[in-house]
């Protein structure tokens, strides 16, 4: 409850929800901006009546608190954590990102932007979380509130998972016998078309993040049988350019002599929109269209899309389910 006169408040800051109560009497307006957080109509009525509040006004307020729907029925559970309360606010009462704790998600490629995809996850609320990367730590991956000098040259996925159990201690990292709900890859300069054929061909969605040399490319999330894989973008490209297969060839070939340090704000906006996108994913929301990606480029690091069909020489579409 905010004042916006002596008769006036404004409830919330967001402009797609909050309302203004106008038109208040002095005793109605202190009566409101004394509520407690997590008020029920209850305690409203009762305080609005100790201030004298005439009955048509009490119920005006009510009535107008209702209809701006800033009133929860005392049956609906209350949100327990950030992301719960922001969801409910955007999508209602009772709503919230509760599904995530029974899901499982594989993050492949640990460096910056993979632990901090990661971290996003765990602290998200995702239950089980499957960490590849053969890799070890490098001094280029080492930040606040990540990987410590102390993990240099020790294990990706050791490091990323003491880093994980710190912050978020209940998170699961075991890989699952079922199949997870998504994939994340992480690669550098080019999606090896190699790497995604299985997941295409069982059915699970996957989101590619290709960290290049002063860019990120989030994107696009494949759902199988729906819309372009990450084949179909690399024979749009040949399209363009006829001697992209032997320059993604060659950077395939010799991806861990090109692997480098991953610049800290290309990894913390690249690492936040995907995050993003899986979460918007597993709980069922829709992300960005299908066959879009997010570009993310040095020196604005402000995000642009990218819009991919399905190429008419892959076949991806007409897999069986």
């Amino acid at each position: 409850m905010l004042w916006r006169g002596l008769t006036e408040l404004q409830v919330g800051t967001d402009p797609r929800w909050s309302t203004a109560l106008t038109d208040l009497s002095p005793a109605a307006a202190r009566a409101l901006a004394g509520l407690p957080s997590g008020s029920d109509v209850r305690l409203l009525r009762s305080r609005l009546d100790a201030a004298g509040t005439p009955t048509d006004e009490v119920e005006a307020v009510i009535g107008h608190l209702r209809r701006a729907a800033l009133l929860v029925d005392p049956a609906t559970p209350r949100p327990t954590t950030p992301d719960a309360l922001a969801w409910s606010l955007v999508d209602g009462p009772g709503a919230g990102p509760d599904e995530r704790t029974r899901e499982a998600v594989r993050v492949e490629g640990l460096g910056r932007v993979g632990l901090r995809i990661a971290a996003a996850l765990a602290t998200g609320g995702v239950g089980n979380l499957d960490l590849v990367d053969p890799a070890p730590v490098a001094p280029g991956d080492v930040e606040v509130g990540g990987y410590g000098a102390q993990d240099v040259g020790s294990s990706r996925v050791g490091a990323a998972a003491r880093v994980l159990h710190d912050a978020v201690p209940g998170v699961r990292l075991t890989r699952t016998s079922r199949p997870p709900a998504l994939v994340v890859l992480v690669e550098h300069h080019v999606a090896d078309p190699v790497r995604h054929r299985d997941l295409l061909a069982d059915g699970v969605p996957h989101l590619s993040v290709v960290i290049r040399e002063a860019s990120v490319l989030v994107g696009p999330l494949v759902r199988p049988g729906d819309g372009p894989c990450l084949r179909c973008l690399e024979l749009h490209r040949a399209d363009r350019d006829e001697r992209w297969p032997a320059l993604a060839a060659q950077l395939v070939a010799s991806r861990s002599s090109l692997l480098g340090g991953e610049e800290v704000t290309l990894a913390a906006v690249g690492a936040g929109l995907a995050a993003a996108q899986c979460l918007a994913h597993l709980d069922r929301r829709g992300t960005a269209a299908t066959g879009t990606a997010l570009e993310v480029r040095l020196p604005d690091v402000v995000p642009r899309s990218l819009t991919w069909g399905t190429h008419p020489g892959c076949g991806c579409t007409t897999l069986p389910p």
